[in-house]
């Protein structure tokens, strides 16, 4: 059965459920004693003004937690949805839900690439993506809602490991993307942000 873990703070275990919320299992939450504090939320000259929303829409907290726990509502919430309602979309030209899921592991998995080559220092510029082109590309309609689901929450999963093992300076270190500064730390909250916005987007306009 896949799962998805629910990893608290360092020191405490965490626990395996699988989609339907079931426990399955304990794990030792020592594999995650290389998580370090994020060094405050970003400053505005870290990240391009089209994020600002996502940055705001993230609380004050430990970023890495956060994070964590948004996996833990986001994946119980989207597992709550039918399979059948899977494909609606609230209005023509609109995506469907699996459609929104499936961009929200795309983006998951290039903010996060982001993140890593800015963290490590790389100053290469990285170049911007567009999501209409990369949903042109696939049919999401092919996949069940069950798989999209797990496929998030393992995008999700690898952030949360590349968070654990980043240094502390590593957060502050600033590149480029999209012809803007952007800095690994701008990232994380971009992620968090950026998911809270079509969580938020699912349950008023899909969830009525």
């Amino acid at each position: 059965m896949p799962l998805f873990c629910m990893l608290r703070r360092t020191g405490e275990r965490g626990t395996c459920y699988n989609l339907l919320n079931i426990r399955i299992a304990d794990i030792d939450e020592n594999l995650w004693q290389g998580e370090k504090s994020m060094i405050g939320r970003p400053q505005t000259e870290e990240y391009n003004v089209y994020y600002s929303t996502y940055v705001s829409m993230v609380p004050e907290g430990d970023i890495a937690q956060i994070l964590r726990e948004q996996l833990e509502e986001t994946t119980a919430a989207l597992s709550a949805i039918s399979e059948e309602r899977g494909d609606y979309r609230y209005a023509p030209g609109k995506w469907s839900i699996k459609q929104v899921i499936g961009h929200l592991a795309d983006n998951e998995r290039i903010m996060s690439y982001r993140m890593l080559r800015i963290a490590r220092g790389d100053q290469t510029p990285l170049p911007g993506y567009d999501q209409n082109a990369y949903m042109a590309t696939v049919d999401f309609a092919e996949n069940s809602l069950r798989e999209l689901i797990e496929d998030f929450a393992a995008a999700r999963k690898s952030t949360l490991s590349l968070i654990a093992l980043l240094p502390g300076d590593g957060w502050v270190r600033t590149g480029s993307a999209n012809n803007s500064p952007l800095s690994a730390r701008a990232l994380a909250y971009i992620i968090a942000g950026h998911a809270t916005h079509h969580l938020n987007g699912i349950k008023t306009n899909y969830l009525k």
